[in-house]
Parts: C-alpha cells; sequence; structure tokens
C-alpha cells in the first residue's frame, strides 16, 4: 500500500542541462538537501527522474520548516508538497478531494494538468487529466471546469513509485547546489551589499567562507554580532560557514597619521584585499567576492576599482557590479537580510572616511602614498591577530 503522508517533490533546474558529470551535481544537491532537513526531522531523500523526492519518515516531522528548507536549497527551481497514491484514477480522485479540499471549498473553477513519468502507464497525459477532471466535476458540480485561468490546478504526476497530487508548486532559490562551483572568500561588512552578493555567488553554487574585518575602539561588539548574525542568516541558503574576524585598528590609523587623506579608503581597501588573499590561500579558496557596484561610491569607480584589485593575484568576483541600489534592496529583503543590514551600527569601512575622497586616483600615486606605510608587517600583525567563529543555522 502506498503511505497518504504528504511529501515534497523537488524540481531541479539547470542542473539537468549538465552533460556527463551530471551525476555528480546531482548527488550533491541530494546531500545538501538531507544536510538542511536534519534539524526538522528524519526524511528519505532520493533522486528519480529530475525531481528529488523528500518523505518523512516518522510523525513529528516539523513539515512546515521542512518545506521552508527546501526551497531555500540552490539548486532547486520548485517545491511542491504532495501526497502519494495508488497509480489508479479512483484513487488519483479520491486523494485529490481529500488533500485539496481547502482549495476546492474557495475555488470557483479548476483544471487538471498531468504528466505520465511512467510510460508504462495505460493512460496518457491528456487521457489521465480528462478522466480526473471529469470525475472532480461530478464531486464538485458547483465549481467549472476552466482550461485557460482556473482558481485551481490539481497536478497529477504518475511516476515510477507511485501517482502523486499536488496543488502549484512554488519557487525554490534556483542556481547550481553549493560546493559545485568552488570555494570562494567573501568580504563580508554589516551594510547591505555583501551579503546580497555572498548570496549570489552561492547562488551558482560557490562555498563561502567569509572575512569581516573590526577597528575597536571606533567599532563595537554589537556591529561585529550584526555581521554574525548576517552569516547565520545566510546560512540557511550556503549552509555552515566559518566567519573569520580581522583586527584592523592599527592598519587605519597609519594610514591616517602617514598618508594624504583623499587615498584613506582606497589604501584601507588594498590592505582588506591582501589580507583576503592571505586567508583565502590558507583557506584552499580560489576566488575573492566583494560587494561593490560600479559607482557607487567614490572607491567604486572604475579606475579606483583597479586601484584596489592591484594588489591582489586571485579572481575578484563582483556579482552586484552592474546593480543599483533598488535592486540591491530588493534582494536583501528577498533573503532576509534587510532588516539586520539597516540596525545602526557602523563597521570599519566607516571609520576615518576622507572628505574628499579621489575618484579618478593614479595607480602610482597610490602606490607612492602606500609606500610610507610598513604593508608587509602590517599585514603579518593583522594576520597573527585573526579569530574566527563558525557559524551554522
Amino acid at each position: 500500500m502506498i503511505s497518504n503522508n504528504e511529501m515534497f517533490l523537488l524540481k531541479l533546474g539547470e542542473v539537468v542541462l549538465k552533460g556527463l558529470n551530471r551525476r555528480s551535481f546531482e548527488d550533491k544537491l541530494v546531500n545538501n538537501v538531507r544536510r538542511r532537513l536534519k534539524s526538522c526531522g528524519s526524511f528519505q531523500v532520493y533522486i528519480r527522474q529530475s525531481t528529488i523526492y523528500v518523505e518523512p519518515t516518522t510523525d513529528n516531522c516539523d513539515m512546515e520548516a521542512a518545506y521552508t528548507a527546501c526551497r531555500q536549497v540552490f539548486g532547486v527551481v520548485a517545491v511542491a508538497r504532495a501526497v502519494p497514491c495508488e497509480k489508479t484514477v479512483e484513487a488519483i480522485v479520491e486523494t485529490a478531494k481529500t488533500y485539496l479540499a481547502d482549495e476546492f471549498a474557495t475555488a470557483r473553477s479548476f483544471k487538471v494538468e498531468s504528466k505520465r513519468a511512467d510510460k508504462q502507464f495505460y493512460l496518457n497525459s491528456i487521457q489521465i487529466s480528462q478522466a480526473v477532471g471529469g470525475d472532480l466535476a461530478e464531486a464538485f458540480p458547483h465549481i467549472t471546469v476552466d482550461v485557460h485561468k482556473p482558481d485551481l490546478t490539481v497536478y497529477v504526476e504518475i511516476r515510477e513509485k507511485a501517482a502523486y497530487v499536488h496543488a502549484p508548486a512554488l519557487p525554490g532559490a534556483g542556481g547550481l547546489p553549493v560546493g559545485m562551483g568552488g570555494h570562494a572568500v567573501s568580504l563580508l561588512s554589516g551594510g547591505l551589499d555583501s551579503p546580497v552578493s555572498s548570496w549570489m555567488m552561492a547562488r551558482r553554487g560557490v562555498e563561502l567562507e567569509m572575512i569581516h574585518f573590526v577597528s575597536p575602539p571606533y567599532t563595537s561588539q554589537q556591529a561585529q554580532d550584526k555581521v554574525l548574525e548576517l552569516a547565520r542568516l545566510l546560512t540557511a541558503y550556503c549552509g555552515r560557514m566559518i566567519v573569520h574576524i580581522v583586527p584592523f585598528t592599527e592598519i587605519q590609523e597609519e594610514i591616517r597619521k602617514n598618508c594624504p587623506e583623499e587615498y584613506f579608503t582606497l589604501i584601507m581597501r588594498r590592505f582588506m584585499m591582501r589580507l583576503a588573499e592571505a586567508v583565502a590561500k590558507k583557506a584552499g579558496a580560489k576566488a575573492l567576492i566583494t560587494g561593490e557596484s560600479l559607482g557607487q561610491v567614490a572607491s567604486q569607480t572604475m579606475m579606483a576599482l583597479g586601484v584596489t584589485e592591484d594588489v591582489t593575484t586571485m579572481p575578484v568576483l563582483r556579482p552586484l557590479i552592474g546593480m543599483d541600489k533598488v535592486e540591491i534592496i530588493r534582494i536583501a529583503r528577498e533573503i532576509g537580510t534587510y532588516d539586520t543590514s539597516i540596525l545602526p551600527y557602523e563597521d570599519c569601512c566607516t571609520v576615518f572616511t576622507p572628505r574628499h575622497p579621489a575618484t579618478r586616483p593614479d595607480l602610482e600615486e597610490v602606490r607612492k602614498a602606500e609606500a610610507a606605510l610598513d604593508v608587509e608587517g602590517l599585514i603579518i600583525k593583522a594576520l597573527a591577530e585573526e579569530s574566527w567563529v563558525r557559524v551554522k543555522y
């Protein structure tokens, strides 16, 4: 007998377009789903015909939390709550009447859409929809059939083990499974941009570590806690991660004492890139990620970005480079980082901000200004005082 317990059908996106290495993408995705669901209860998770099945194995699973978690796993484009039943028209109709009773009670029109993944089933997709739709129309005579714009669409999938009945699926996170796109270190501040850029690169399958710079007493413990909370919020999508905390006070004070004011931010950013690259190499990462957007502030003009990137040999990934603030805020709201990002705790990027920053800096002039500093000594000392925190959902 088929169990009538509710379960989830997870639909895959661009993973299905992969060639000979598609299996490795699917295995990684299944493992990511299993790991994400551990805190929600005991589930059986497996893949058949480009669909991941998530079935509770006990009655005490938190299905609401699991549903939310499945929608946050990168690589999943849609999630449907479904009920399995025997592969007969009668069983499908009875399941639809029971499982979708609330939807039928409020709908004024409906249609049935069917998919026959099991090609051995005796009816084709159109015949399944006609048979099931006809019986449901008799069962609910007050509801009309509308194949164009129905209030309710009943989905029927005939698959290997059973038939599955569900209402419309909701969108998943999309993208590629985390871990299939390489390993990178993201520069995480307390603002809006860097959490969004981190999320966007994780969505392309990149496994993340974070680096955050602190400048006590100019920055507070609340500012650091805010950043750790942003990292924790991202773990719902990215998985558990390490946040490297690097002291930056002495570097900023040395810059202020020895360098021209218009270059404060640029030289500070160059130190950040050097430190981030050092952390990345130690972690085995192959790229850096920033939340820079072209022209958003003085240090993000095309020339300024070139000056900043001059000190690193690693690729610098900037997923926000062509986005404006409205787009960034929209994504921050969608992924749940906005309310934390706008908390009024300033990070080290706002310390010693120049009144008139250089927007068209000359690389040689910046190098000359920076030569007044013991760059290597300051880097070594900051890295020696580095600490780290592991965050998880």
